[in-house]
């Protein structure tokens, strides 16, 4: 039983060992992105009726041609981690991908043609296992949705309050943008832009020479204020994800290297050498040093 236990745990390592040596080659990652960019291209070829007309087959070929190729992806991807699967559904987008590629086997997938082509354009997207940048963006844009969160609390409840204000004070005036607390919310929002703020205080100037008042608290806080929170919310974000993309590029050949025999093997093979190294040196210098204690021992000798 022990056997058969070792020789199942071999043969899993020496399939990670070559897909491994598969997925992680430079042609490998240029072609998958190669795909990639392939499959965005036909989908865009796609919203040509006429193209569509003509060429309908070939383009069901390559649309068909491109999920073979992402299946064997994923599958040589999946077989390089035989030998630790869990380290594969332990990164989030090995889950992401898996669950690209596998959508399109679903029988209701399949015969929607809308979602289909929702996940289709969301192969696009796994362009960033081969960007580092773009990965770090969508990491810092996840990391930022809390104080997004925060920041539209906080931004929606500005809005009300001016809105109201704006309703009490220009409703009878300019009923078209003040009518309603939702016309009101609605002017406020669009003036959040500064686009047609000019206009906006040349008529709250005609009702009260305090609407001046009303428009500058509010365009200092809305457009300033609250955009460059939002501003600094993101940089945050993007600093920390830039600091976990390195800390992960750091760590992930020492993780990898206890696993695996072949880097262990090139790296005992290392050591051998530089102690060979060592071992010549030192006979180099070790002949010299019987002589010199024979002769301190004669002086001592000789003295006695």
């Amino acid at each position: 039983m022990t056997e058969v236990t070792a020789g199942t745990r071999t043969a899993r390592e020496t399939l990670a060992h070559r897909c491994r040596a598969i997925t992680e080659a430079r042609w490998f990652a240029a072609t998958v992105f190669a795909l990639i960019l392939t499959n965005a291209a036909l989908l865009g070829v796609e919203t040509y009726s006429g193209l569509v007309d003509d060429w309908h087959r070939w383009l069901r070929l390559a649309e068909h041609a491109c999920v073979a190729a992402f299946t064997v992806e994923i599958v040589l991807r999946l077989a390089a981690h035989a030998n630790r699967p869990r380290d594969f559904f332990r990164d989030p987008w090995n889950l992401f991908d898996l669950a690209v590629v596998l959508s399109a086997f679903l029988p209701v997938v399949r015969e929607n043609s809308t979602v289909l082509r929702l996940l289709r354009l969301a192969r696009v997207l796994r362009t960033a296992r081969f960007l580092p940048q773009l990965r770090i963006f969508l990491v810092a844009v996840g990391r930022s949705l809390p104080g997004t969160i925060s920041f539209l609390v906080v931004g929606a409840l500005l809005l009300y309050v001016y809105a109201m204000v704006g309703w009490v004070f220009f409703a009878r005036h300019d009923p078209e943008h003040y009518g309603s607390i939702g016309r009101a919310v609605l002017t406020l929002f669009l003036l959040m832009t500064l686009d047609g703020i000019g206009d906006a205080v040349r008529a709250g100037l005609e009702v009260s020479h305090w609407s001046i008042l009303y428009y500058a608290s509010y365009v200092l806080l809305a457009s300033f204020v609250l955009v460059n929170v939002l501003i600094g919310v993101v940089i945050t974000s993007l600093d920390e994800a830039r600091d976990m993309e390195e800390n992960d590029a750091r760590d992930r050949p020492l993780a990898a290297s206890p696993e695996d025999p072949h880097l262990l093997l090139e790296r005992i093979a290392t050591a051998r050498r530089a102690l060979d190294d060592l071992e010549r040196g030192l006979t180099r210098v070790s002949p010299g040093r019987p002589r010199e204690a024979e002769r301190t021992a004669s002086t001592s000798g000789g003295h006695s």
